[in-house]
C-alpha cells in the first residue's frame, strides 16, 4: 500500500469515526451513558476540547489502517469491517474494562456495552477506510 493512500484512508477515516461516534454517543445512547455513569461528578467537559477528540479521532483511524496495512494484499469493505470492528472491539474493551476498574468514571454496564458499540464504529470505519485504500491502490473494493 502506498503512504499517499494511506494519509488519506487515515485522513477520512478519521472524519468517518468521529462523525459516527457523534451520531453513536452524542445523540442515540446519549442517554443510556448519562444514566449509566460512575459515581466520579464533573469529569466531563462542556464544551468539548475539539481539536483534542478530532486527534484521537485521527489516531483511532490511524490503527485500524494500520492494521490492515499490516494483513497484506488488497482489502475489501468486508475485510475492511471486520479489521475496523475488531480493533475497536479490543481497543475499548481494554479502556473501558481498565477505567472501570481504576476510577469512578463509568459503571459495569458502560465497560460492558461501550466495546460492542465501538464494534459498530469501528466496522464502519474499517469499511471506510477500505475503500478509501482500495480507491487509492486502483484495485476494486468490493464485498
Amino acid at each position: 500500500m502506498n503512504s499517499k493512500g494511506s494519509v488519506a484512508a487515515v485522513l477520512v477515516g478519521a472524519i468517518v469515526v468521529y462523525a459516527v461516534g457523534y451520531v453513536i454517543f452524542d445523540t442515540i445512547f446519549a442517554s443510556f451513558y448519562a444514566a449509566n455513569a460512575g459515581s466520579a461528578t464533573g469529569v466531563s467537559r462542556e464544551p468539548q476540547i475539539l481539536w483534542a477528540v478530532l486527534l484521537g479521532s485521527l489516531a483511532y483511524a490511524a490503527l485500524i489502517t494500520y492494521a490492515m496495512n499490516r494483513g497484506g494484499g488488497s482489502v475489501s469493505l468486508a475485510s475492511g469491517a471486520q479489521t475496523g470492528a475488531i480493533v475497536g472491539f479490543l481497543l475499548w474493551a481494554t479502556v473501558d474494562l481498565v477505567f472501570y476498574g481504576s476510577t469512578n468514571i463509568n459503571g459495569l454496564t458502560v465497560a460492558m456495552v461501550d466495546p460492542f458499540l465501538e464494534f459498530v464504529r469501528g466496522g464502519i470505519s474499517g469499511a471506510v477506510i477500505a475503500l478509501v485504500l482500495g480507491k487509492m491502490s486502483g484495485s476494486s473494493s468490493s464485498a
